[in-house]
């Protein structure tokens, strides 16, 4: 483990350093839920954006699944599992109650020496870890961190409620987060949260399946992240013309278009891979993040900006340099 830094000593600038990504293999189109549900591809599609998602097979783990997108993250970076001081997973579907999802993930990289835990804030968990990443990086406790959003909704969803079923799928994405060039690397975040809505979206733990208010969800989800996210602009002191590429929560196709609709962001530089993942909670952002470095979306210090609203109801928005290891007088030379 790193050892705190001296006051005296300049703090480090963390950014991602790496993403990795990993999907079940087994395949759920919208013509097979239209073969048992009453509805139709149209009717997805024209709602979510959603064509298919993944599902884990019942004897699979999370944990494996989880892995693979940490070691991918891991092997981006040009990293070792040896060099990870902390492992932060957020989830609200971990194989077990407990013990918690972080510790199988960590045995499976070989990271014998990280710290390890499990955070649970919905939709908006993987923000969460990479702010608490960040703040390890910038106190000198730690050098190398990994944030990993990873869910199995499947294990939870009401298999035969419209409403729901089409919506959640599985996955797990990840980022190494590492010290950077100086200059804006991860920026300061912005939260928020809003318990008397807790009812509107929810599951029990006698009663493991989601429970939607979708109308409320969808105003709600809009409204916050598009506060969230011209309220992180404003903290770091900059326009939505400055952020080369916007990743909102993929929830479904219309809350994203909305929130870009309404901080004029050009659909040309968001993300939506909902189309392809759907909905899959706190691995939605670094799945989507993952699917833009692979199409060449995201280059060396690009600005990302990133928002997310999830059950709670909490939210969350942030901005980040990614993969900003080169320094300006480098670039320009």
């Amino acid at each position: 483990m790193t050892a705190p830094t001296s006051p005296s000593a300049a703090r480090p600038t963390p950014t991602i350093l790496g993403v990795g990504a990993a999907l079940p293999a087994q395949l759920i189109t919208n013509a097979q839920l239209v073969a048992r549900l009453d509805t139709s591809d149209e009717w997805i599609v024209r709602r979510t954006g959603i064509r298919e998602r993944r599902h884990l097979e019942a004897a699979e783990s999370l944990a494996a699944l989880t892995a693979t997108a940490c070691a991918g993250a891991l092997d981006d970076a040009g990293h070792q599992a040896a060099e990870v001081d902390h492992l932060i997973i957020a989830t609200i579907t971990p194989d077990r109650l407990t013990p918690g999802l972080a510790p199988a993930v960590a045995a499976r990289l070989g990271a014998e020496h990280a710290g390890v835990v499990d955070i649970n804030a919905a939709c908006a968990g993987f923000l969460y870890g990479l702010d608490q990443a960040a703040a390890l990086i910038e106190s000198g406790r730690a050098r190398h961190v990994l944030v990993c959003g990873a869910e199995a909704l499947s294990r939870i969803t009401d298999h035969e409620d419209r409403a729901t079923a089409v919506l959640f799928g599985d996955g797990a994405g990840a980022v190494l987060v590492g010290p950077g060039a100086p200059g804006r690397g991860i920026g300061a975040f912005e939260f928020g949260y809003d318990d008397g809505l807790a009812d509107t979206l929810y599951a029990e733990r006698d009663v493991r399946r989601l429970q939607m208010a979708g109308q409320q969800v969808y105003r709600h989800a809009v409204a916050r992240m598009t506060e969230a996210a011209q309220a992180v602009l404003a903290r770091n002191g900059v326009s939505v013309a400055d952020v080369d590429y916007f990743v909102a929560h993929q929830a479904n196709a219309r809350i994203v278009s909305a929130v870009a609709d309404a901080l004029g962001v050009p659909h040309a530089k968001v993300s939506f891979n909902v189309e392809w993942t759907a909905n899959t909670s706190a691995a939605s952002i670094p799945l989507a993040l993952a699917a833009a470095e692979r199409d060449g979306l995201l280059a060396p210090g690009s600005l990302v900006g990133m928002v997310a609203f999830g059950a709670g109801f909490v939210w969350a928005a942030g901005l980040a340099s990614w993969k900003d290891t080169v320094t300006q007088q480098q670039r320009s030379t």
